[in-house]
């Protein structure tokens, strides 16, 4: 049984829901939880903006591209979505990093951002 971590936001409070539409987070519940298990740590609330999209298709992970076999109905702007903590950094450093929900962000993701950078891309 996957077990999961504490539900606390990099607030240090309950972590809030990120989305049900679409339906985001490791554990596909709408909140980016996280476990052992989750070696990409999907904790990082993220609103997806063309520009953030367009990077990640160029290192290799489109995530606009539906893909209904993995229940997954691709990505567009405005979306929220719990995006890897490393893949966050990247874009962060190359100056394309979307916008963070603080409160929908889990604490692990500190382990990977630190805090200063989540803020500075607070909603």
């Amino acid at each position: 049984m996957i077990e999961k971590e504490p539900a606390i936001n990099v607030l240090g409070e309950p972590l809030s829901p990120c989305s049900t539409e679409p339906l985001t987070g490791f554990f596909r519940d709408g909140h980016c939880n996280t476990c052992a298990e989750d070696h990409g740590s999907h904790t990082v609330c993220a609103v997806m903006t063309a520009e953030f999209l367009a990077f990640s298709a160029y290192v290799g992970n489109d995530l606009s591209t539906p893909r209904p076999g993995l229940r997954f109905p691709g990505l567009k702007p405005g979306d929220r979505w719990c995006l890897c903590a490393m893949r966050f950094l990247q874009a962060h450093d190359e100056g394309c990093a979307p916008n963070v929900a603080l409160e929908a962000t889990h604490l692990r993701a500190l382990e990977v951002v630190p805090l200063e950078v989540l803020q500075g891309h607070a909603v």
